[in-house]
């Protein structure tokens, strides 16, 4: 699609309908000439260029990515108008967009009932569920990976909260024994499984994890942000299919978050959470008669622990999911490409003379550390430091980030390594665009050629 086309129609279009209401004269406080916005212009397109270049292949560091085009028209469409999502007085016609992709979300896992709505992160949305799930369990705690996001530990402190880490097993998978173990104390009233950890990709087993909750009363949320739209290759053929156990049980889990920011093709932040009881939504009861004034249908705000939330990021993910839906045939192709990626590059280390694979990839997290000798942490840790920075500053540039991995963990799955230290640098690559599918061989080459010896 041409997205200049598409931008020059979506002003012409929220125009149009702006004069169905009739000529009004600006406020000349607003008003800026043009030789003073181009000056302001050319100041901020010379900051932007400061960036690392997310939309590129050579680009396989972090979780980043642009938006589809059909997020950035929808967006921009709805933002001409700002609608405020918070209540149907501030945005009608995005609250009910909305509404229909949340419906689409919780359909994408497999709930019947549900109650949720979009974030703007998926932290915040994490924070929704955690807030809940202490209202449902006064004084008990939240159970978590070792491995999950930092958000759950910082979210119990701020809600007041025990946090309890359980750790995790050679592929960075919750360890179902030291859960049980964890349960068996009462002191948890809900348990976290991740599928899709920010630093491996590694996918709880939630088939497993969730009979151990049930059998002792303990509640279960699904932190999805990264890894939720996986579930559309639970079970498909061909190399990107996934195991389909862990995804087939999200349906018998309280809540999930995802966030639609990653995978989902969104421009930040958008992110959502959803509840499998409709009647967790008690819990929002707040009083703002300013507010809720022209309709008694439910609003928005009053199942969100959020005020203002700009119905943009609805317009936007409403529109994409008009044209990529989130279903197998949909976004499950794109997903599949990033997957395919993955495999093939873990291959191609797999194969290398100067890298190692750390973990074999449950999505598309590659991880991977340069060979050395003699082979110790610290001598990873120096190596990886290396191409990171030469791929960022050589004349062939690559751009790649590092996770943290500790010793006992580097040892696990790695006994030959010696550890000299308490932890080591390894290379983490996300091939989340699935241009990657076709720059993999590209990009090893060009990290192979910086591992080796110099």
């Amino acid at each position: 699609m041409d997205l200049q086309h598409w931008l020059g129609r979506a002003t012409h279009a929220v125009q149009d309908w702006a004069d169905t209401f009739g000529p009004y004269r600006p406020h000349p406080s607003l008003q800026v000439d043009d030789d003073r916005f181009a000056d302001a212009f050319e100041l901020l397109t010379g900051r932007l260029k400061d960036n690392y270049p997310f939309f590129h292949p050579r680009y396989a560091g972090q979780m980043l990515k642009p938006p589809h085009p059909a997020a950035v028209v929808g967006y921009l469409s709805a933002m001409l108008i700002n609608p405020n999502n918070h209540a149907l007085d501030g945005g009608p016609a995005t609250a009910a967009m909305e509404r229909e992709v949340v419906g689409q979300l919780a359909t994408m896992f497999g709930y019947d009932t549900h109650l949720g709505h979009l974030t703007t992160s998926g932290t915040i949305a994490n924070l929704e569920a955690l807030f809940v799930a202490r209202e449902l369990h006064p004084g008990r705690g939240i159970a978590y990976s070792a491995d999950a996001h930092y958000t759950h530990g910082r979210m119990c402190h701020v809600l007041g909260m025990t946090g309890h880490p359980v750790r995790t097993d050679d592929q960075g998978r919750m360890d179902l024994d030291a859960l049980e173990h964890v349960l068996r104390t009462g002191e948890v009233g809900t348990v976290v499984l991740t599928t899709g950890t920010t630093g491996l990709g590694a996918v709880d087993p939630v088939h497993l994890a969730l009979p151990i909750a049930e059998r002792h009363g303990v509640r279960v949320h699904i932190d999805a942000a990264y890894g939720g739209f996986f579930t559309l290759l639970a079970g498909a053929d061909g190399p990107e299919g996934l195991p389909p156990e862990p995804w087939r049980a999200i349906p018998r889990c309280d809540s999930v978050v995802v966030d639609p920011h990653k995978h989902g093709l969104q421009p930040y932040g958008c992110g959502a959470v959803l509840f499998r009881d409709p009647e967790v939504g008690r819990f929002y009861l707040h009083d703002s008669p300013y507010t809720y004034f022209t309709s008694t249908e439910l609003h928005l705000g009053e199942i969100s622990l959020e005020c203002s939330r700009a119905g943009a990021s609805a317009a936007a993910l409403w529109l994409t999911f008009q044209l990529l839906p989130p279903t197998p045939g949909g976004l499950g192709q794109v997903l599949a490409a990033g997957r395919r990626a993955s495999l093939k590059w873990a291959q191609l280390i797999h194969e290398s003379d100067h890298l190692a694979l750390y973990q074999q990839p449950d999505l598309d997290i590659v991880s991977y550390f340069p060979t050395v000798e003699p082979a110790t942490l610290t001598g990873i840790d120096t190596a990886s430091a290396h191409i990171l920075t030469e791929g960022m500053t050589g004349p062939d540039p690559i751009f790649l980030s590092t996770l943290k991995a500790g010793s006992e963990a580097f040892t696990a799955r790695h006994p030959k390594v010696t550890a000299d230290a308490e932890d080591a640098r390894i290379l983490r690559s996300v091939l989340m665009k699935p241009e990657s599918e076709h720059h993999v061989e590209d990009l090893h080459a060009r990290v192979e050629q910086l591992a080796r010896p110099r």
